[in-house]
């Protein structure tokens, strides 16, 4: 190969080397630091494209967007005592990418550390200030609220942001699950038998109300019925009277015939009487009336 041709095409590839070496980007999903021989020279990078020295200069990346970090589950002890099993995560990410390096050497699982560590012992001391009832109901996103800013807080020297603490879940150890269990059901069964009672005072009443008003109806309906018999007797009476003023003979006549068939019905009746009884007189004599 020609001397000069070659000459020119590793001077062409050095260019190419030095230039390719003094370029980088930085877009907009990442935090950039560029050292100087080791030292930090500068970290507050916009997206797009920079220059730096070959051989001097160095840089280094790191995700700007948020990091979910899942963690292992935890043991964690409330008011009362009773041993929980908490499993949750932290979304996170670099706020100061040049306090960052200096305070976690850039290591993202030094800085895991730090975090979970404060997060941990923000739920020991939340959970240990509350009720079992408390942590898995009411007080549940107070705590996440008041650990997520408290920890924000203590990692902002690290150069880093807690975006959020959240639970996947709650776990009952199985000794807490069947005291709850046993809790419930005795709830439950109290509860059944305050409702059951009240049933049962409230059919007594019902019965107590029935019968009320069956003896009101019984008395109502029996003076009414009192009343119409003694309308129907009067009239009755009436009739009677004014048929025998009308005819005596008839009327006792009558009468007798009355007397008669509700004696003489069915077989086998005898009847007691003295011979001369006037029960039969119509018997004896077609004309009583001459008698």
């Amino acid at each position: 190969m020609n001397p000069k041709l070659l000459g020119a095409v590793i001077v062409l590839a050095i260019v190419g080397f030095v230039g390719s070496s003094s370029v980088f980007t930085v877009n907009e999903r990442e935090l950039a630091i560029l050292f100087a021989l080791g030292k930090i020279d500068k970290a507050d990078y916009e997206p797009g494209i920079h220059f730096k020295w070959p051989f001097v200069n160095n840089v280094r990346k790191y995700e700007k967007r948020i990091i979910t970090a899942d963690t292992a589950p935890q043991r964690y002890l409330t008011q009362e005592q009773k041993p929980l099993i908490v499993d949750y995560y932290v979304k996170w990410r670099i706020r100061d990418v040049e306090t960052y390096y200096k305070t976690m050497q850039g290591m993202e699982t030094r800085a895991r550390q730090q975090f979970q560590s404060i997060v941990n012992k923000g739920l020991l001391d939340a959970f240990g200030e509350r009720t079992l009832q408390e942590v898995i109901s009411s007080a549940r996103d107070e705590i996440m609220r008041d650990i997520t800013k408290k920890a924000s807080e203590r990692v902002e020297s690290f150069g880093i942001e807690i975006v959020d603490v959240r639970l996947k879940r709650i776990e009952l150890t199985e000794r807490v699950f069947k005291n709850i269990f046993e809790r419930m059901k005795s709830a439950r069964k109290k509860e059944a038998n305050e409702l059951r009672a009240s049933g049962e005072g409230e059919a007594e009443r019902i019965r107590a109300e029935a019968e009320r008003q069956k003896t009101v109806m019984l008395a109502k309906a029996y003076r009414e019925a009192q009343g119409i018999r003694g309308e129907g007797d009067a009239r009755a009476a009436s009739i009677y009277a004014g048929a025998y003023q009308q005819d005596e003979e008839f009327y006792s006549f009558y009468r007798s015939l009355t007397a008669y068939r509700k004696s003489l019905v069915g077989q086998g009746n005898l009847m007691v009487l003295e011979p001369d009884s006037d029960f039969f007189k119509y018997f004896k004599d077609n004309n009583p009336a001459n008698k």
